[in-house]
């Protein structure tokens, strides 16, 4: 009956974001109290089982989405993205401008959420695309490909740091392995697959938006920007090499360890980018505070679709079901980052969201961890590449790309759809590799 109630739950979630079009976190939040209420728990331990979701979620969570919303806030307002794009694009040349706009979409994307980034770097997509003169989806889709691709494996992007946190796993760690699966991934899906879509003769769309594009003299200097996207990324890399090379007590790992804490590192961001990327560059204080003040509206929603999957998480171990789960996981043979692959990459072409797949994945198989022994930072890494498959009509950011690219429905399904199922098996490979390798 557990899973029965779970494939019931999962399925009227479906049916409220899809059929009826229902808030995230307000369909979360009601299939949690129906699967409690159908898991035979009382009416106050669902209200408490949903409030320790959200508290528990958040709790690890709220400053680092805040910090990373804040710290992409000033990358994009201050004209730092638009510095890192154009000096790459420039040092590169018109040959290797793919890697360019790779390399911008990673350090870029680190700190935002996709769409953001995504409406943030097209206008110098299409700046690039006039000047170079090559085809728009060439020079294009390896920048939207390295977004995407943070989205998945990469701490301190939101989505992965926010299934690190259910599955408990150390986010240096999920880091590392993170960064050895981008990388192949992220050129195959990238750059080589662009190669295949030159036949797309497509031009950017007229009247769409209205970027602001920086003037040279408004633009903080290269290093400057480059140094405050990515400093979160270097203290938390030194942590987790600390944290395998040096003992427990070692006050070299001990350091680290406190400011490689994703959390600490975004702070220390956010105080370097004030000062490098805003006061010296002739803002007033006042104006850097609006620019990270503004910043928290843009995620609160997504902060409450976490906490909903939190909710939805918390009341599945606490009406049993995670139990039943682990004892019926405790002979099988099936490979547990097999399992969550699977069930990431079934939700996300139901619902559409990858943040909602990833999270209530994250909730349905917790408790195999504990039985299977799984490397945690591994089942990120595996959620988070399931979670992106297949994007087709429900996704909103099938939509997006359909709309900056001028493509046709056929279109997108040809290429943004492909190019998310490349970066999920590529993902799947990678973690089953490092897996075969570290095991």
């Amino acid at each position: 009956m557990p899973l029965i109630i779970i494939a019931i739950g999962v399925a009227l979630l479906l049916l409220l974001m899809i059929g009826f079009k229902i808030n995230g976190f307000i369909a979360l939040i009601l299939v949690a109290t129906v699967v409690g209420f159908a898991e035979g728990m009382p009416a106050h331990d669902v209200i408490h089982s949903i409030q320790s979701g959200i508290g528990g979620t958040l709790g690890g969570l709220a400053m680092i989405l805040g910090f990373g919303a804040m710290l992409g806030r000033l990358i994009s307002d201050t004209g730092a993205a638009q510095r890192i794009a154009t000096t790459l694009i420039h040092s590169f040349g018109r040959e290797r401008v793919q890697w360019a706009l790779v390399i911008t979409g990673l350090v870029v994307g680190l700190a935002m959420f996709f769409e953001v980034g995504f409406v943030l770097l097209l206008p110098l997509v299409f700046t690039v695309v006039a000047a170079s003169r090559l085809p728009l989806l060439y020079v294009g889709v390896p920048m939207v490909t390295a977004l995407s691709v943070t989205h998945c494996f990469l701490p301190p992007h939101p989505g992965p740091t926010a299934i690190a946190a259910i599955y408990n796993a150390n986010l240096g760690t999920t880091l590392l392995y993170g960064i050895i699966i981008t990388i192949p991934t992220v050129i195959v899906a990238g750059p080589i697959f662009s190669r295949f879509l030159t036949k797309y003769e497509k031009t950017p769309p007229e009247g769409l938006f209205n970027p602001h594009l920086f003037t040279e003299e408004e633009m903080p200097g290269f290093w400057n920007s480059i140094f405050a996207a990515i400093i979160p990324v270097v203290l938390m890399a030194i942590a987790a090499i600390c944290e395998i090379t040096l003992p427990k007590e070692h006050p070299v790992r001990v350091f680290f360890e406190f400011i490689g804490n994703p959390a600490v590192a975004l702070f220390i961001a956010i105080v370097i980018a004030v000062f490098t990327l805003g006061l010296r560059n002739g803002r007033s204080l006042e104006q850097v505070m609006n620019i990270t003040g503004d910043s928290i509206g843009a995620i609160a929603m997504i902060v409450f679709i976490i906490a909903g999957g939190g909710a939805f998480k918390q009341v599945l171990v606490d009406s049993g079901v995670g139990k039943y789960i682990a004892d019926l996981m405790s002979g099988t043979t099936l490979s547990p980052l097999l399992m969550c692959w699977t069930v990431a990459a079934v939700l996300r072409i139901a619902l559409g969201s990858a943040t909602v797949a990833a999270i209530t994945t994250a909730g349905v198989v917790l408790p195999i961890i504990g039985v299977t022994h799984a490397d945690p930072a591994l089942m990120v890494l595996a959620t988070g590449a399931g979670s992106v498959i297949a994007s087709h009509v429900n996704d909103p950011g099938f939509w997006l790309f359909k709309g900056y690219f001028n493509l046709s429905v056929t279109e997108t399904l040809k290429t943004w759809t492909v190019m998310e199922t490349l970066i999920s098996f590529m993902g799947l490979a990678g973690v089953l590799a490092i897996n075969a390798i570290i095991h």
